[in-house]
Formats: structure tokens, C-alpha cells, sequence
């Protein structure tokens, strides 16, 4: 028969090993969870940098739009001044003979 001094020191045994197996489990829950969280973060780098190298591809390319409407809006200018001027010198002579 087990003395009471034993069967508390036991008891106490099986309650500190089980309070060590809670730990161990929780650390490697949180172990886990770092992992994860470590994999998140590299995918969200990863993304980072696919859309900063497609921002920087489209931004290009609004550069050459700007460039190109910038242009258009030249030949425009250009082409009502030419249409002005010769609507104005088709006019001039039909009010020289008003």
C-alpha cells in the first residue's frame, strides 16, 4: 500500500506533466501559427511585387497615351486653325460684295 505522501507527490507528478504537455501543445500551436503567418507575409511580398512591376508597366503606358492625346490635341488645334482660316477667307469675299 502506497503512503499518503507518495500518493500526493504522484499526484502532483501527474498534474505538473500535464500542465507540461498543455505548454508543449500551445507552443507548437503558436509554432504553426507563426509558420502560416511567415508564409502569409511571403505571399503578400510576392504579390507586392507583381503589382509594383505591373503599376510601373501601366504607368509606362500612360505616359505614351498622355503623349499620344497630347499630340492629337496638337493636329486638332492645328487642323480647326487651318479650317478657320479658310472659312474666313471663303467668307471675305462674299461680304466685299454685300
Amino acid at each position: 500500500m502506497a503512503s499518503p505522501a507518495l500518493d500526493h507527490a504522484l499526484s502532483r507528478l501527474e498534474g505538473a506533466l500535464g500542465q507540461l504537455e498543455a505548454a508543449a501543445r500551445r507552443r507548437l500551436e503558436a509554432e504553426r501559427g507563426r509558420a502560416n503567418l511567415e508564409t502569409e507575409l511571403t505571399l503578400m511580398q510576392d504579390d507586392r511585387a507583381r503589382l509594383a512591376v505591373e503599376l510601373d508597366g501601366t504607368m509606362a503606358k500612360l505616359g505614351h497615351v498622355q503623349g499620344a492625346a497630347e499630340e492629337v490635341d496638337r493636329r486638332l488645334d492645328k487642323a480647326m486653325t487651318a479650317l478657320h482660316e479658310m472659312i474666313t477667307r471663303t467668307e471675305a469675299p462674299e461680304d466685299a460684295e454685300s
